[in-house]
Protein backbone atom coordinates (compact mmCIF):
# COMPACT_ATOMS: atom_id res chain seq x y z
CA UNK A 1 0.00 0.00 0.00
CA UNK A 2 1.87 3.14 -1.08
CA UNK A 3 1.73 6.04 1.53
CA UNK A 4 3.58 8.59 -0.29
CA UNK A 5 1.68 11.85 -1.55
CA UNK A 6 -0.62 11.72 -4.74
CA UNK A 7 0.39 13.78 -7.58
CA UNK A 8 -3.44 14.05 -9.31
CA UNK A 9 -6.42 13.00 -6.76
CA UNK A 10 -9.42 12.97 -9.25
CA UNK A 11 -12.86 13.46 -8.04
CA UNK A 12 -14.14 9.92 -7.91
CA UNK A 13 -10.27 9.32 -5.65
CA UNK A 14 -11.31 12.12 -3.01
CA UNK A 15 -15.08 10.64 -2.52
CA UNK A 16 -13.63 7.75 -1.88
CA UNK A 17 -11.19 9.09 0.32
CA UNK A 18 -14.09 10.48 1.89
CA UNK A 19 -16.04 7.53 2.85
CA UNK A 20 -12.40 6.14 4.01
CA UNK A 21 -12.46 9.27 6.81
CA UNK A 22 -15.67 7.58 8.01
CA UNK A 23 -15.04 4.25 8.40
CA UNK A 24 -11.38 5.29 10.11
CA UNK A 25 -13.11 7.71 12.21
CA UNK A 26 -15.69 5.11 12.92
CA UNK A 27 -13.40 2.35 14.29
CA UNK A 28 -11.34 4.55 15.92
CA UNK A 29 -13.92 5.97 18.11
CA UNK A 30 -14.86 2.01 18.92
CA UNK A 31 -11.05 1.93 20.12
CA UNK A 32 -11.89 4.73 21.99
CA UNK A 33 -14.91 3.03 24.17
CA UNK A 34 -12.93 0.34 24.68
CA UNK A 35 -10.07 1.69 25.70
CA UNK A 36 -10.65 4.62 27.18
CA UNK A 37 -12.95 6.82 28.73
CA UNK A 38 -15.49 4.87 31.47
CA UNK A 39 -13.44 1.60 31.27
CA UNK A 40 -9.60 3.65 31.67
CA UNK A 41 -11.02 5.13 34.30
CA UNK A 42 -12.88 2.05 35.94
CA UNK A 43 -9.55 0.20 35.59
CA UNK A 44 -7.71 2.76 37.57
CA UNK A 45 -10.25 2.68 40.27
CA UNK A 46 -9.93 -0.92 40.12
CA UNK A 47 -5.63 -0.51 40.72
CA UNK A 48 -6.71 1.55 43.36
CA UNK A 49 -6.41 5.43 41.62
CA UNK A 50 -6.77 8.34 43.61
CA UNK A 51 -8.52 11.71 42.41
CA UNK A 52 -5.17 12.89 41.94
CA UNK A 53 -4.49 10.03 39.74
CA UNK A 54 -7.66 10.20 37.88
CA UNK A 55 -6.83 14.23 37.28
CA UNK A 56 -3.09 13.03 36.20
CA UNK A 57 -4.57 10.16 33.59
CA UNK A 58 -7.05 12.77 32.40
CA UNK A 59 -4.29 15.20 31.71
CA UNK A 60 -1.79 13.01 30.01
CA UNK A 61 -3.86 13.27 26.60
CA UNK A 62 -3.76 17.00 26.59
CA UNK A 63 -0.27 17.54 27.40
CA UNK A 64 1.01 14.73 25.20
CA UNK A 65 -0.11 17.20 22.76
CA UNK A 66 2.92 18.91 22.94
CA UNK A 67 4.91 16.46 20.87
CA UNK A 68 2.79 18.72 18.19
CA UNK A 69 6.03 20.55 18.33
CA UNK A 70 8.56 17.66 16.93
CA UNK A 71 5.76 16.86 14.80
CA UNK A 72 5.17 20.15 12.80
CA UNK A 73 9.34 19.56 11.95
CA UNK A 74 8.84 16.44 11.29
CA UNK A 75 5.98 17.30 8.66
CA UNK A 76 8.02 19.65 7.17
CA UNK A 77 11.10 18.17 6.81
CA UNK A 78 9.40 14.92 5.06
CA UNK A 79 6.50 15.81 3.70
CA UNK A 80 4.98 12.71 3.92
CA UNK A 81 1.72 13.30 6.32
CA UNK A 82 -0.52 10.32 5.92
CA UNK A 83 2.80 7.94 6.31
CA UNK A 84 3.69 9.71 9.34
CA UNK A 85 -0.06 9.68 10.46
CA UNK A 86 -0.34 5.40 9.86
CA UNK A 87 2.93 4.67 11.36
CA UNK A 88 2.21 7.00 14.56
CA UNK A 89 -1.28 5.73 15.54
CA UNK A 90 -0.45 2.31 14.43
CA UNK A 91 2.23 2.13 17.48
CA UNK A 92 -0.01 3.65 19.67
CA UNK A 93 -2.58 0.93 19.25
CA UNK A 94 0.19 -1.51 19.88
CA UNK A 95 1.22 -0.24 22.97
CA UNK A 96 -2.62 -0.30 23.66
CA UNK A 97 -2.51 -4.07 23.59
CA UNK A 98 0.14 -3.80 26.02
CA UNK A 99 -2.33 -2.50 28.97
CA UNK A 100 -3.31 -5.93 28.76
CA UNK A 101 -0.58 -6.85 30.25
CA UNK A 102 -0.72 -4.31 32.79
CA UNK A 103 -3.95 -5.76 34.27
CA UNK A 104 -2.02 -8.93 34.81
CA UNK A 105 0.67 -7.08 37.22
CA UNK A 106 0.22 -8.64 40.77
CA UNK A 107 0.79 -5.54 42.46
CA UNK A 108 -1.27 -3.33 41.77
CA UNK A 109 0.14 -0.02 43.53
CA UNK A 110 3.32 -0.70 40.27
CA UNK A 111 0.52 -1.30 37.98
CA UNK A 112 -1.27 1.95 38.77
CA UNK A 113 1.64 4.17 37.43
CA UNK A 114 2.97 1.63 34.69
CA UNK A 115 -0.67 2.21 33.71
CA UNK A 116 0.31 6.22 33.74
CA UNK A 117 3.32 5.41 31.70
CA UNK A 118 1.46 3.74 29.38
CA UNK A 119 -0.99 6.41 29.04
CA UNK A 120 2.37 8.74 28.27
CA UNK A 121 3.76 6.93 25.36
CA UNK A 122 0.09 6.20 23.81
CA UNK A 123 -0.90 9.49 23.38
CA UNK A 124 2.49 10.65 22.67
CA UNK A 125 2.07 8.88 19.37
CA UNK A 126 -1.20 9.82 18.59
CA UNK A 127 -0.75 13.29 19.29
CA UNK A 128 2.12 13.09 16.54
CA UNK A 129 -0.45 11.17 14.14
CA UNK A 130 -3.24 13.76 14.67
CA UNK A 131 -0.86 16.72 14.06
CA UNK A 132 -0.20 15.03 10.84
CA UNK A 133 -3.43 14.07 10.33
CA UNK A 134 -5.14 17.39 10.82
CA UNK A 135 -2.81 19.51 8.33
CA UNK A 136 -3.18 16.71 5.91
CA UNK A 137 -7.37 17.14 5.71
CA UNK A 138 -6.98 21.05 5.73
CA UNK A 139 -5.68 20.53 2.67
CA UNK A 140 -7.06 18.17 0.92
CA UNK A 141 -11.27 18.76 1.98
CA UNK A 142 -12.84 22.28 0.58
CA UNK A 143 -13.80 24.36 3.07
CA UNK A 144 -17.61 24.83 1.97
CA UNK A 145 -19.81 21.72 2.80
CA UNK A 146 -17.16 20.20 5.98
CA UNK A 147 -20.42 20.23 8.31
CA UNK A 148 -22.11 17.50 5.77
CA UNK A 149 -19.06 15.34 6.10
CA UNK A 150 -18.00 15.83 9.93
CA UNK A 151 -21.61 14.98 11.56
CA UNK A 152 -21.71 11.50 9.35
CA UNK A 153 -17.66 10.58 10.56
CA UNK A 154 -19.50 12.19 14.47
CA UNK A 155 -22.53 9.96 14.01
CA UNK A 156 -21.04 6.33 12.66
CA UNK A 157 -18.07 7.23 14.97
CA UNK A 158 -21.10 7.36 17.81
CA UNK A 159 -23.18 4.20 17.00
CA UNK A 160 -20.22 1.91 16.90
CA UNK A 161 -18.44 3.52 20.14
CA UNK A 162 -21.52 3.20 21.98
CA UNK A 163 -21.58 -0.59 20.44
CA UNK A 164 -18.27 -1.03 22.41
CA UNK A 165 -18.26 0.59 25.40
CA UNK A 166 -21.81 -1.10 26.27
CA UNK A 167 -19.95 -3.99 25.60
CA UNK A 168 -17.04 -3.30 27.41
CA UNK A 169 -19.26 -2.21 30.28
CA UNK A 170 -21.41 -4.83 31.01
CA UNK A 171 -17.99 -7.45 30.35
CA UNK A 172 -16.60 -5.78 33.38
CA UNK A 173 -20.17 -5.52 35.55
CA UNK A 174 -20.58 -8.89 34.77
CA UNK A 175 -17.05 -11.01 34.62
CA UNK A 176 -17.89 -14.25 35.41
CA UNK A 177 -13.75 -15.05 37.11
CA UNK A 178 -12.80 -13.80 40.09
CA UNK A 179 -10.12 -10.77 38.79
CA UNK A 180 -12.51 -8.41 37.03
CA UNK A 181 -9.25 -6.96 36.13
CA UNK A 182 -8.99 -9.75 33.11
CA UNK A 183 -12.02 -8.24 32.12
CA UNK A 184 -10.31 -4.95 31.13
CA UNK A 185 -7.43 -6.92 29.59
CA UNK A 186 -9.64 -8.47 27.38
CA UNK A 187 -11.18 -5.21 26.18
CA UNK A 188 -7.80 -3.80 25.40
CA UNK A 189 -6.77 -6.47 23.30
CA UNK A 190 -9.80 -6.00 21.55
CA UNK A 191 -9.65 -2.41 21.12
CA UNK A 192 -5.99 -2.82 19.43
CA UNK A 193 -7.44 -5.03 17.03
CA UNK A 194 -10.14 -2.66 15.99
CA UNK A 195 -7.34 -0.06 16.36
CA UNK A 196 -5.78 -1.48 12.90
CA UNK A 197 -8.64 -2.01 11.46
CA UNK A 198 -8.95 1.90 11.17
CA UNK A 199 -5.11 2.43 10.31
CA UNK A 200 -5.69 0.09 7.06
CA UNK A 201 -8.82 2.90 6.14
CA UNK A 202 -6.48 5.48 7.36
CA UNK A 203 -4.17 4.56 4.64
CA UNK A 204 -6.85 4.20 2.13
CA UNK A 205 -7.61 8.04 2.05
CA UNK A 206 -5.49 10.21 -0.10
CA UNK A 207 -2.89 12.88 0.21
CA UNK A 208 -2.06 15.93 -1.73
CA UNK A 209 1.54 16.86 -2.08
CA UNK A 210 2.10 19.16 0.47
CA UNK A 211 1.72 22.85 -0.50
CA UNK A 212 4.28 25.80 -0.16
CA UNK A 213 3.20 29.18 0.44
CA UNK A 214 7.15 30.43 0.22
CA UNK A 215 10.68 29.37 1.57
CA UNK A 216 10.69 27.17 4.32
CA UNK A 217 9.60 28.48 7.64
CA UNK A 218 11.56 28.69 10.84
CA UNK A 219 9.46 26.64 13.71
CA UNK A 220 9.18 29.56 15.79
CA UNK A 221 8.38 31.92 13.55
CA UNK A 222 5.23 29.13 12.12
CA UNK A 223 3.61 29.08 15.28
CA UNK A 224 4.20 32.71 16.53
CA UNK A 225 1.95 33.15 12.83
CA UNK A 226 -1.39 32.39 14.66
CA UNK A 227 -0.93 34.42 17.72
CA UNK A 228 0.14 37.38 15.41
CA UNK A 229 -3.32 36.88 13.84
CA UNK A 230 -5.90 39.10 15.87
CA UNK A 231 -8.84 36.94 14.94
CA UNK A 232 -7.73 33.50 15.11
CA UNK A 233 -5.51 34.60 18.49
CA UNK A 234 -9.25 34.70 19.27
CA UNK A 235 -10.43 31.29 18.49
CA UNK A 236 -6.96 30.22 20.44
CA UNK A 237 -8.63 32.09 23.64
CA UNK A 238 -11.68 30.54 22.93
CA UNK A 239 -10.71 27.02 22.59
CA UNK A 240 -7.71 27.58 25.47
CA UNK A 241 -11.40 28.76 27.72
CA UNK A 242 -13.62 25.92 26.62
CA UNK A 243 -10.97 23.17 27.37
CA UNK A 244 -10.37 24.35 31.16
CA UNK A 245 -13.79 24.72 32.11
CA UNK A 246 -14.99 21.63 30.44
CA UNK A 247 -11.92 19.06 31.94
CA UNK A 248 -12.20 21.18 35.26
CA UNK A 249 -15.30 18.70 35.94
CA UNK A 250 -15.70 16.82 32.83
CA UNK A 251 -13.40 13.78 33.41
CA UNK A 252 -14.48 12.91 36.80
CA UNK A 253 -18.45 12.72 36.17
CA UNK A 254 -17.77 8.78 35.72
CA UNK A 255 -15.80 8.74 39.42
CA UNK A 256 -18.40 10.71 40.62
CA UNK A 257 -21.83 8.19 39.11
CA UNK A 258 -19.14 5.09 40.35
CA UNK A 259 -17.91 6.39 43.87
CA UNK A 260 -20.48 9.41 45.34
CA UNK A 261 -23.80 7.96 44.00
CA UNK A 262 -22.52 4.24 43.89
CA UNK A 263 -23.89 3.09 40.70
CA UNK A 264 -22.33 -0.06 38.63
CA UNK A 265 -20.20 0.11 35.91
CA UNK A 266 -22.59 -1.33 33.66
CA UNK A 267 -25.16 1.61 34.88
CA UNK A 268 -22.71 4.13 34.22
CA UNK A 269 -21.94 3.04 30.94
CA UNK A 270 -25.88 3.11 29.27
CA UNK A 271 -25.87 6.46 31.18
CA UNK A 272 -22.39 7.52 28.14
CA UNK A 273 -24.36 5.39 25.95
CA UNK A 274 -27.37 7.36 26.15
CA UNK A 275 -24.84 10.89 25.83
CA UNK A 276 -23.70 9.34 22.50
CA UNK A 277 -27.05 8.07 21.18
CA UNK A 278 -28.30 11.88 22.13
CA UNK A 279 -25.02 13.01 19.83
CA UNK A 280 -25.37 10.40 17.19
CA UNK A 281 -29.45 11.60 16.63
CA UNK A 282 -28.67 15.33 16.29
CA UNK A 283 -25.27 15.28 14.46
CA UNK A 284 -27.15 15.51 11.04
CA UNK A 285 -29.06 18.38 12.42
CA UNK A 286 -25.80 19.72 13.87
CA UNK A 287 -23.92 19.27 10.47
CA UNK A 288 -26.73 20.92 8.38
CA UNK A 289 -27.14 23.72 10.48
CA UNK A 290 -23.28 24.52 10.03
CA UNK A 291 -22.97 24.58 6.45
CA UNK A 292 -26.21 27.07 6.22
CA UNK A 293 -25.21 29.53 9.63
CA UNK A 294 -22.39 29.56 11.13
CA UNK A 295 -20.28 27.88 13.84
CA UNK A 296 -20.73 30.57 16.26
CA UNK A 297 -23.86 30.81 16.12
CA UNK A 298 -23.83 27.03 17.48
CA UNK A 299 -22.29 27.32 20.00
CA UNK A 300 -23.97 30.04 21.52
CA UNK A 301 -26.53 27.47 22.21
CA UNK A 302 -24.91 24.38 22.26
CA UNK A 303 -22.33 25.73 25.18
CA UNK A 304 -25.18 26.85 27.66
CA UNK A 305 -27.23 24.05 27.16
CA UNK A 306 -23.85 21.64 28.68
CA UNK A 307 -22.39 23.72 31.39
CA UNK A 308 -26.37 23.86 32.30
CA UNK A 309 -25.85 19.43 32.40
CA UNK A 310 -22.78 19.95 34.54
CA UNK A 311 -24.36 22.09 37.41
CA UNK A 312 -27.96 20.15 36.95
CA UNK A 313 -25.95 16.91 37.95
CA UNK A 314 -26.12 17.55 42.08
CA UNK A 315 -29.43 18.75 42.05
CA UNK A 316 -30.69 15.30 40.85
CA UNK A 317 -29.57 14.02 44.68
CA UNK A 318 -31.31 16.57 46.53
CA UNK A 319 -31.63 15.87 49.51
CA UNK A 320 -30.58 12.38 49.12
CA UNK A 321 -30.51 9.61 46.00
CA UNK A 322 -34.41 9.37 45.24
CA UNK A 323 -36.61 7.19 42.45
CA UNK A 324 -36.01 9.73 40.05
CA UNK A 325 -32.38 10.51 40.12
CA UNK A 326 -31.44 7.96 37.30
CA UNK A 327 -34.09 9.04 34.94
CA UNK A 328 -32.87 12.79 35.91
CA UNK A 329 -29.34 11.65 35.11
CA UNK A 330 -30.60 10.06 31.75
CA UNK A 331 -31.75 13.16 30.64
CA UNK A 332 -29.06 15.32 31.87
CA UNK A 333 -26.51 13.09 29.66
CA UNK A 334 -28.75 13.20 26.74
CA UNK A 335 -29.42 16.97 26.74
CA UNK A 336 -25.60 17.06 27.61
CA UNK A 337 -24.51 14.53 24.52
CA UNK A 338 -26.72 16.62 21.98
CA UNK A 339 -25.03 19.60 23.33
CA UNK A 340 -21.86 18.45 22.87
CA UNK A 341 -22.20 16.83 19.82
CA UNK A 342 -22.65 20.68 18.41
CA UNK A 343 -19.27 21.98 20.27
CA UNK A 344 -17.44 18.95 18.66
CA UNK A 345 -18.85 19.78 15.19
CA UNK A 346 -18.26 23.48 15.64
CA UNK A 347 -15.04 23.81 17.22
CA UNK A 348 -13.87 21.18 14.74
CA UNK A 349 -14.84 23.41 11.70
CA UNK A 350 -14.08 27.00 13.43
CA UNK A 351 -10.36 25.66 13.37
CA UNK A 352 -10.76 24.84 9.92
CA UNK A 353 -12.41 27.61 8.19
CA UNK A 354 -10.51 30.39 9.56
CA UNK A 355 -6.97 28.71 8.92
CA UNK A 356 -5.12 30.49 5.97
CA UNK A 357 -4.84 27.80 3.42
CA UNK A 358 -1.51 26.70 2.87
CA UNK A 359 -0.81 27.13 6.45
CA UNK A 360 -3.02 24.73 8.45
CA UNK A 361 -0.19 22.32 10.45
CA UNK A 362 0.89 25.95 12.17
CA UNK A 363 -2.29 27.59 12.42
CA UNK A 364 -3.85 24.06 13.73
CA UNK A 365 -1.31 23.15 15.82
CA UNK A 366 -1.41 26.21 18.00
CA UNK A 367 -5.09 25.95 18.70
CA UNK A 368 -4.44 21.97 19.58
CA UNK A 369 -1.51 23.01 21.64
CA UNK A 370 -3.18 26.16 23.62
CA UNK A 371 -6.61 23.92 23.90
CA UNK A 372 -4.53 20.86 25.54
CA UNK A 373 -2.72 22.66 28.25
CA UNK A 374 -5.64 24.44 29.03
CA UNK A 375 -7.04 21.30 29.63
CA UNK A 376 -4.21 19.15 31.14
CA UNK A 377 -4.12 21.94 33.69
CA UNK A 378 -7.27 22.04 34.57
CA UNK A 379 -7.88 18.03 35.05
CA UNK A 380 -4.45 18.22 37.05
CA UNK A 381 -6.24 21.09 39.20
CA UNK A 382 -9.53 19.44 39.47
CA UNK A 383 -7.92 16.46 40.99
CA UNK A 384 -6.05 18.78 43.43
CA UNK A 385 -9.13 20.42 44.05
CA UNK A 386 -11.20 16.95 44.45
CA UNK A 387 -8.88 15.74 47.43
CA UNK A 388 -9.60 18.98 48.96
CA UNK A 389 -13.57 19.19 48.71
CA UNK A 390 -14.03 15.48 50.13
CA UNK A 391 -14.09 16.86 53.93
CA UNK A 392 -16.21 19.79 52.92
CA UNK A 393 -19.97 20.56 51.83
CA UNK A 394 -21.98 23.47 51.08
CA UNK A 395 -25.54 23.31 51.34
CA UNK A 396 -28.63 25.91 51.79
CA UNK A 397 -31.75 25.28 53.72
CA UNK A 398 -35.09 27.12 53.96
CA UNK A 399 -36.38 26.56 57.71
CA UNK A 400 -39.65 26.88 58.15
CA UNK A 401 -41.17 26.89 61.59
CA UNK A 402 -44.63 26.66 63.61
CA UNK A 403 -46.37 26.54 66.66
CA UNK A 404 -46.49 22.46 66.38
CA UNK A 405 -43.46 22.01 63.82
CA UNK A 406 -40.52 22.58 62.07
CA UNK A 407 -39.45 22.14 58.59
CA UNK A 408 -36.19 22.49 56.44
CA UNK A 409 -35.92 22.21 52.69
CA UNK A 410 -32.73 21.29 51.21
CA UNK A 411 -32.39 24.19 48.47
CA UNK A 412 -28.62 23.23 47.14
CA UNK A 413 -25.91 21.04 48.06
CA UNK A 414 -22.47 20.35 47.30
CA UNK A 415 -20.45 17.76 48.19
CA UNK A 416 -16.68 16.49 46.86
CA UNK A 417 -17.11 16.41 42.97
CA UNK A 418 -20.02 18.33 42.72
CA UNK A 419 -18.15 21.43 43.41
CA UNK A 420 -16.23 21.23 40.51
CA UNK A 421 -19.96 21.00 38.44
CA UNK A 422 -20.14 24.67 40.25
CA UNK A 423 -16.96 25.57 39.65
CA UNK A 424 -17.20 24.32 35.65
CA UNK A 425 -20.24 26.31 35.39
CA UNK A 426 -18.91 29.85 36.74
CA UNK A 427 -15.79 29.07 33.93
CA UNK A 428 -18.61 29.00 31.25
CA UNK A 429 -19.35 32.23 31.54
CA UNK A 430 -15.66 33.48 30.44
CA UNK A 431 -16.15 30.85 27.33
CA UNK A 432 -19.15 32.64 26.05
CA UNK A 433 -17.21 36.14 26.36
CA UNK A 434 -14.45 34.67 24.45
CA UNK A 435 -16.94 33.25 22.08
CA UNK A 436 -18.74 36.64 21.62
CA UNK A 437 -14.87 38.03 20.25
CA UNK A 438 -14.54 35.95 17.53
CA UNK A 439 -15.35 37.28 14.11
CA UNK A 440 -16.71 34.29 11.46
CA UNK A 441 -18.60 36.32 9.43
CA UNK A 442 -22.27 36.54 8.95
CA UNK A 443 -23.35 36.79 12.65
CA UNK A 444 -26.42 34.52 13.98
CA UNK A 445 -28.60 34.94 16.51
CA UNK A 446 -29.57 32.01 18.77
CA UNK A 447 -33.31 32.34 17.46
CA UNK A 448 -32.29 31.04 14.05
CA UNK A 449 -30.35 28.47 15.56
CA UNK A 450 -33.30 26.78 17.00
CA UNK A 451 -35.89 27.85 13.84
CA UNK A 452 -33.27 25.59 12.31
CA UNK A 453 -32.80 23.02 14.83
CA UNK A 454 -36.72 22.68 14.80
CA UNK A 455 -37.00 23.05 11.20
CA UNK A 456 -34.21 20.15 10.31
CA UNK A 457 -36.18 17.92 13.30
CA UNK A 458 -39.25 18.37 11.52
CA UNK A 459 -37.85 17.58 8.30
CA UNK A 460 -36.25 14.18 9.63
CA UNK A 461 -38.99 12.95 11.51
CA UNK A 462 -40.99 13.42 8.24
CA UNK A 463 -38.60 11.03 6.57
CA UNK A 464 -38.49 8.59 9.31
CA UNK A 465 -41.99 8.12 9.95
CA UNK A 466 -45.64 9.34 7.94
CA UNK A 467 -47.83 9.47 11.46
CA UNK A 468 -48.36 13.41 11.40
CA UNK A 469 -49.22 12.98 15.30
CA UNK A 470 -46.38 11.33 16.21
CA UNK A 471 -44.41 13.99 14.77
CA UNK A 472 -46.09 16.76 16.39
CA UNK A 473 -45.94 15.25 19.47
CA UNK A 474 -42.16 15.11 19.62
CA UNK A 475 -42.18 18.73 17.93
CA UNK A 476 -44.32 20.40 20.67
CA UNK A 477 -41.43 20.99 23.37
CA UNK A 478 -39.21 22.56 20.36
CA UNK A 479 -41.99 24.14 18.88
CA UNK A 480 -43.31 26.11 21.70
CA UNK A 481 -39.31 26.72 22.43
CA UNK A 482 -39.17 28.33 19.39
CA UNK A 483 -42.34 30.85 19.99
CA UNK A 484 -41.37 31.56 23.12
CA UNK A 485 -38.14 32.87 21.33
CA UNK A 486 -39.69 34.59 18.26
CA UNK A 487 -42.40 37.00 20.78
CA UNK A 488 -41.34 40.42 21.01
CA UNK A 489 -39.63 41.73 24.38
Amino acid sequence: MQLRPDATISPERLEEGKRALVKDAAWASTVGALYGGVILVGFALELGATPWHIGVLAAIPFLAQLAQLPAIALIERLRERRKIAVTAVSISRFLIAALAVVALIPDRHTALYALLGAQVLITLFGSVGGCSFNSWLHQLLARDGLGALFSRRLFWSTVLASAGALSAGYLVQHWPGAVRLHAYALSFLAASMVGFLSSYYLATVPEPVMARTGPPTPLAEMLGAPFRDANFRRVIVFMASWNFASNLAGPFVTVYLLQQLGYGMGTVTTLWIASQIANALTMYLWGRISDRLSNKAILAVALPAYFGSLIALPFTVIPHPHNLTLPLLYLIHVVMGTAAGGIALATGNLGLKLAPQGRGTSYLAAVGLAGATAGGLAAITGGALADWFATREFSVFVHFTSASAAHELVVMSFRHWEFLFALSFVCGGYVLYALSRISEGAEHSERVVMQELVTEASRSLAQLSPIDSLKDVLLIPLGRLRDRRLRPR
